[in-house]
């Protein structure tokens, strides 16, 4: 699987978010200063303004007491699924303690995935498999041609 090649250690998915949010080193989010001292448990501290942020802060997984590589595979399964997955298929799949945390993370990614201000795709978009409703025309039930 893809997923297991790209992100086998909480340090792949921490690395990985830092390539997201820094992509040309870290930054300040108060001042905008590049310089920093690395503290402990991923913690960096502006040089400047001597304020204190991870690579987590200001994002769904800020204050997880989660590893970030059960969120990613909470990601890949919700998103990677022909038919989505369910609170409870997520909580058996990742052996989440309690159906309430399954729950909010879906509802965290739903709200996530409708946010307003999002850039429409353009150009050319290439889709696997497409389910297009409406109105089936013509008769309905028994008998139905």
């Amino acid at each position: 699987m893809e997923f297991e090649k790209m992100f086998k250690s909480e340090q792949d998915c921490i690395d990985y978010l830092m390539s997201i949010r820094w992509p040309n080193g870290f930054e300040c989010p108060i001042c905008g200063s590049i310089r920093h001292w690395k503290k402990n448990k991923g913690r960096f501290e502006c040089s400047d303004c001597h304020t204190e942020t991870t690579v987590t802060n200001g994002t769904i997984f800020h204050k997880s007491t989660k590893p970030l590589l059960i969120w990613f595979q909470a990601i890949w399964w919700i998103v990677a699924q022909k038919n989505g997955v369910s609170a409870k298929e997520l909580q058996k799949i990742l052996g989440l303690g309690s159906y309430r945390t399954s729950w909010t993370w879906l509802h965290k990614f739903r709200r996530l995935m409708v946010l307003s201000g999002r850039t429409k795709l353009q150009g050319i978009v290439e889709v696997d498999e497409v389910f297009i409703g409406g109105k089936a025309s013509g008769k309905r039930g028994r008998g139905a041609e």
